[in-house]
């Protein structure tokens, strides 16, 4: 609870200064000189999205990627039990207590996809939750590359679509349109994407569930974020009364003095 205090003490005292320094810096540059990014719906509030978001992960990125800095049994803190827990969400032999590591070696994950897949215990601070949503639901068929996918967000990507099953199979539609800063060079421009086969999911069931997954995905990388912006708020208000306690005081002791 102190260390929890402490950062909301300094998250607070950091974030007028940031605020001004920044502006909207970050939210440009999310966007700068990529695909336009959408915006994720929040639902880092709701446990059942959180927990339909666990389930997505461990089924389908715990296999390649690690989330090596939790443990599975800091998922009591969005509802569930350790016999849910051990039930549904650990599909190896480790223990509740065990951190959510995979069983691939790094050796392996360079030999299949070029690199060794990152820890995705803080992705969503890293890259920002915009942009993982945006990623999830960009991937196309594209058999100019070594795993058959590519993506819009991050092209030439050698991550694989595992979501493929969810979303189905789907094409991106380019045209060539001048580039405005050269009228000499044509750029291929997204126009948009064509189904080849339907996925066990509809377009919305699928965005839903991409939400769930980045929810957790954000949860995962700071399970305190909801204590921390309650007490923010509480120290706000602690703030505020005593700004207005001490100016009547100041002003009670100063009123016979001319």
């Amino acid at each position: 609870m102190k260390r929890i205090i402490l950062q909301t003490l300094m998250g607070v005292c950091q974030a007028t200064v940031l605020v001004a320094a920044l502006g909207f810096g970050v939210a440009a540059n999310a966007n700068e000189g990529g695909f336009p990014l959408d915006k994720v719906p929040d639902r880092v509030s709701s446990n059942a999205s959180l927990q339909n978001g666990a389930k997505i992960f461990v089924n389908y990125c715990l296999n390649c990627h690690a989330a090596s800095s939790m443990r599975y049994n800091r998922l009591r803190d969005i509802g569930l039990t350790d016999q849910q827990i051990k039930d549904n969400l650990i599909l190896n032999d480790a223990k509740v207590g065990d951190l959510m590591t995979t069983s691939m070696t790094p050796k392996e994950g360079k030999a299949f996809f070029g690199k060794n897949p990152p820890d995705l215990s803080v992705e969503a601070r890293a890259l920002g939750t915009d942009w993982l949503y945006t990623y999830f639901r960009t991937f196309y068929k594209d058999d100019t590359t070594q795993t058959g996918w590519n993506n819009l967000v991050y092209p030439s990507v050698g991550m694989p679509h595992v979501l493929w099953q969810l979303q189905g199979e789907r094409a991106a539609k380019f045209e060539e349109h001048k580039d405005p800063h050269d009228e000499g060079r044509m750029e291929k421009v997204f126009v948009g994407f064509e189904q080849l086969t339907p996925g066990t999911m509809k377009p919305q069931e699928y965005d839903d569930n991409i939400a769930d997954l980045v929810a957790f995905m954000s949860w995962m990388a700071e399970p305190v974020q909801l204590e921390r912006k309650r007490l923010g708020v509480i120290v706000l208000l602690f703030l505020a009364i005593f700004t207005i306690l001490a100016w009547r005081l100041n002003k009670a002791y100063w009123k016979d003095i001319h």
